[in-house]
């Protein structure tokens, strides 16, 4: 598996992280099965947030992996917090502290490796913010820390008062999910719709920084609307995908994969399948070092335009 550089430290991490919001529906041997997969594959990186599944996606891997032969310190793992489903999202100090607790004793852990603040709360104060992260740090409760879904702006306003550094932001990233990414900056001087800048430009300040960006659904095209691999909706794309496939010994989504990972912002992939035979497979992507021209062959076979 390969390796990059967590944010700005030296550790070392895979490029791919197994993402278990889908693991409540799975029976403790089927987990256990699937995270086996992705530690086989070099995936030690394991991503989960509270609200998976309400919680029992938490459940279900901690009493998967509290029984696995898997040590501790060979994996790496991070959670999300600051979403109360259907009701707001919440940095409150209180909540923070509270959220962490009941993420700890679900996955029957005494610390995190990582922690991460699930989408953005408008009524973020940083302060009490960073009051919580110094706290869970002190206690050893939590190592690092990041953000999911912040622009710019809202990252840098956070960091200001922070005494850590962020290591982490995840963003929506796919071969069907370009234009919060990449096709601003290709688009630049253009009066057209992917000259729009949706992001801030936040994988340039990434890149700048030195902060990891982990991109999410992978795989999917919308948000939550379904996978583009093998959709017949997606003829052009698919048929690029099994060209590449047959060319490089795969299946497609280990080439979906390697386009993400072609980037040079060394971006880290979540690879959310529970199906074993699908991490085995995206893990494979990660082998795969795409030509230029293979990376935007497959750019414009998604439906993307160069000016």
């Amino acid at each position: 598996m390969k390796r990059i550089k967590m944010g700005c430290t030296t550790l070392s991490i895979p490029a791919m992280a197994l993402g278990i919001m889908r693991m409540n529906q799975k029976s403790v041997p089927e987990a256990q099965v699937a995270i086996q997969a992705a530690y086989d594959a070099g995936i030690n990186f394991i991503d989960s947030a509270d609200i998976y599944g309400g919680g029992k996606s938490e459940e279900i891997f901690g009493q998967a992996f509290s029984q696995m032969q898997i040590k501790r310190e060979e994996m790496f793992i991070q959670s999300k917090t600051g979403i109360v489903p259907g009701k707001r999202y919440d940095f409150s100090k209180e909540h923070i502290l509270h959220s962490v607790d009941e993420i700890l004793e679900r996955m029957q852990l005494d610390y995190l490796d990582s922690l991460v603040l699930h989408r953005p709360d408008a009524l973020m104060d940083p302060e009490e913010v960073a009051e919580a992260f110094d706290q869970l740090q002190a206690a050893g409760k939590v190592r690092f820390f990041g953000v999911s879904n912040f622009d710019t702006a809202q990252f840098k306003l956070l960091q200001s008062c922070l005494s850590q550094r962020l290591m982490f932001n995840q963003l929506q990233f796919s071969l069907k999910h370009t234009g919060m990414m990449i096709d601003f900056g290709m688009h630049m001087n253009m009066v057209d719709k992917p000259s729009v800048d949706r992001d801030s430009q936040f994988l340039d300040y990434a890149r700048l920084h030195k902060v990891t960006v982990q991109a999410w659904s992978p795989f999917q095209y919308g948000m939550f609307e379904g996978t583009f691999i093998d959709n017949d909706g997606f003829p052009k794309l698919n048929q690029e995908l099994q060209k590449l496939a047959d060319k490089y010994e795969v299946g497609k989504n280990a080439i979906a994969a390697a386009w993400i990972l072609r980037h040079p912002a060394n971006i880290q992939m979540l690879v959310g399948s529970m199906n074993p035979q699908h991490i085995r497979d995206s893990a494979k992507g990660a082998k795969i070092r795409l030509t230029r021209q293979e990376w935007y062959d497959l750019y414009l076979a998604a439906g993307n335009y160069l000016p």
